[in-house]
């Protein structure tokens, strides 16, 4: 199995930047493809990025599409999440997940096998 856990959350205003990151554990991280989701208070979870074992992609929501940045350190066994120009609407818990396959869809949950715990992200107005 794989352990995700995610970091870097936190109290930023709107305007603001966080990078948030999630740890791997294993020695084969680099054959999953990596996402991100969140989830709001009150909403459902939903996609945010993901990027393929390649690197190919990556993928983007458009309400983050030219703010948010997936980026991935094989060697580090990390996925980061650069998050520029945060708005109050991006305030919600941040979740890591990692997929074996990579046939399902990427911005669908259940593509996905593992999941990490998840790291708050709240932007003030």
């Amino acid at each position: 199995q794989v352990q995700l856990v995610e970091s870097g959350g936190g109290l930023v205003q709107a305007g603001g930047s966080l990078r948030l990151s999630c740890a791997a554990s294993g020695r084969t991280f680099s054959s999953y493809m990596m996402g991100w989701f969140r989830q709001a208070p009150g909403k459902e979870r939903e996609f945010v990025t993901a990027i393929r074992r390649s690197g190919a992609g990556p993928y983007y929501a458009d309400a983050v599409k030219g703010r948010f940045t997936i980026s991935r350190d094989n060697a580090k066994n990390t996925v980061y999440l650069q998050m520029n120009s945060l708005k109050p609407e991006d305030t919600a818990v941040y979740y890591c997940a990692a997929a074996m396959l990579e046939r399902g869809s990427y911005y669908v949950m259940g593509t996905y096998d593992y999941w990490g715990q998840g790291t708050q992200v709240t932007v003030s107005s």
